[in-house]
């Protein structure tokens, strides 16, 4: 089976967790780990699983994911698995800056966008999409992220 992480990266964050995702698949498929800016949706055909993930940015997947996913064709994804994945800030973090908890109860993060869009298009969600925890707005990743996106992966498959 071939399988794509496709992924968008500010400060290299979602970028370690995307590489992470794709080392774990690694035993179970071909896979093919890019930047959302050098894959198009031709790229697409023939691929077993596509997990597509993003930092979190005002609650929403960065432009680019979001201009991919749009432009996949209806039902371009019509028997294909898909997982979405994001990176957000710690609960911590959200608390200690009024008003973004009252914001994140409302609009929510990235990956659930993001997996509403790959379903949209006829794909089938293989997991619930996933946020990894990120320290502030830079980073660096939370203790043990990288470790529970290895971990997320192998669900992929189950």
């Amino acid at each position: 089976m071939r399988a794509f992480v496709i992924y968008d990266s500010q400060y290299g964050n979602t970028e370690k967790v995307a590489q992470e995702i794709g080392k774990a698949l690694q035993a179970q498929a071909e896979v093919i780990v890019c930047r959302v800016g050098e894959v198009t949706t031709g790229q697409l055909a023939g691929i077993g699983l596509l997990a597509v993930g993003s930092p979190t940015q005002r609650f929403n997947p960065t432009p680019v994911v979001t201009e991919f996913l749009s432009s996949i064709p209806p039902n371009g994804l019509k028997g294909i698995k898909v997982a979405a994945f994001d990176t957000r800030l710690t609960w911590e973090v959200i608390q200690k800056t009024p008003p973004l908890p009252f914001f994140e109860r409302i609009f929510g993060y990235a990956a659930s966008r993001i997996g509403k869009a790959l379903k949209k298009k006829g794909g089938s969600l293989v997991v619930e999409p996933e946020g990894f925890f990120v320290e502030g707005t830079e980073g660096p990743l939370s203790v043990g992220e990288l470790e529970r996106a290895a971990a997320w992966a192998l669900k992929l498959f189950a």
